[in-house]
């Protein structure tokens, strides 16, 4: 680790106690952790987290308010989306998966790079709104991470693939769901109900496809694993950055 993490870690150890982040430091050991056969993949698992592929979205009460806001939304978040998707087609963008950019995956970010895309307000207002209130505001959402309108095109397939780590868990508000679609985690394939949510690890592989004949829209939040801790996160927080940082240094 660079000085800079080792320096933010000690911090987070001064105000949490010692063992506050011994989780994540056993991560970080050569040879890492043992892992389910269908996580091997992912760069990191961070030890003591359910190893569950699929969550019931109301089961855990840090995010069941980000689950129920969405869902109340929905309607009005159809629309939104909706009207975009036909005005303001410009907004969206190919999408550029860690391991891959994919023309047939449209996305809209409403967050991103640490903060909410303040440009997305008046194009998904009520989508932005409840993102803010109840996961931005609340630090629900992983700022590592993002907040986007998935949108995939007829035919398209994200191949099966695993996520980079365990600590942030992926909400799905299913938008706009045409017959034809469907997700599988860890071997086990799910649909979309429209205006419902669907929680999982996508540290486990997963793939998604869309077989039917116009688009299907999902939002996809990344929200903190709900089995972290504050020390956690903030030592997570700084232990991904401090690695993009150098990435980027090249």
């Amino acid at each position: 680790m660079t000085p800079e993490i080792e320096s933010a870690f000690a911090a987070v150890r001064a105000e949490f106690g010692t063992e506050s982040i011994g989780r994540v430091e056993r991560m970080l050991e050569p040879g890492g952790q043992e892992r389910h056969p269908l996580q091997k993949a992912a760069r990191w698992i961070m030890p003591g987290l359910s190893p569950t592929p699929w969550h019931d979205p109301y089961a855990h009460p840090e995010l069941a308010p980000v689950v129920r806001e969405l869902e109340a939304g929905h309607e009005a978040i159809k629309e939104e989306l909706t009207a975009a998707w036909t005005a303001r087609r410009e907004a969206f963008s190919d999408y550029e998966h860690y391991l891959t950019r994919q023309e047939n995956w449209q996305a809209l970010h409403l967050y991103r790079a640490g903060a909410l895309v303040a440009e997305s307000a008046a194009i998904a207002p009520t989508a932005y709104r409840v993102l803010k209130d109840v996961a931005v505001d609340t630090e629900t959402i992983c700022p590592l991470l993002e907040c986007h309108v998935s949108t995939l095109l007829p035919g398209a397939v994200i191949a099966p693939h695993c996520d980079l780590w365990n600590f942030s868990i992926n909400l799905h508000l299913a938008v706009d769901i045409p017959d034809g679609c469907s997700i599988t985690v860890a071997g086990e394939r799910r649909t979309w109900e429209e205006g419902k949510c669907l929680l999982f690890d996508y540290s486990f592989e997963h793939e998604a496809r869309n077989e039917g004949d116009r688009p299907r829209t999902c939002l996809l939040v990344d929200l903190w694993h709900p089995e972290t801790t504050v020390p956690e996160r903030r030592a997570l927080v700084a232990l991904v950055t401090g690695i993009r940082r150098l990435m980027e240094d090249g």
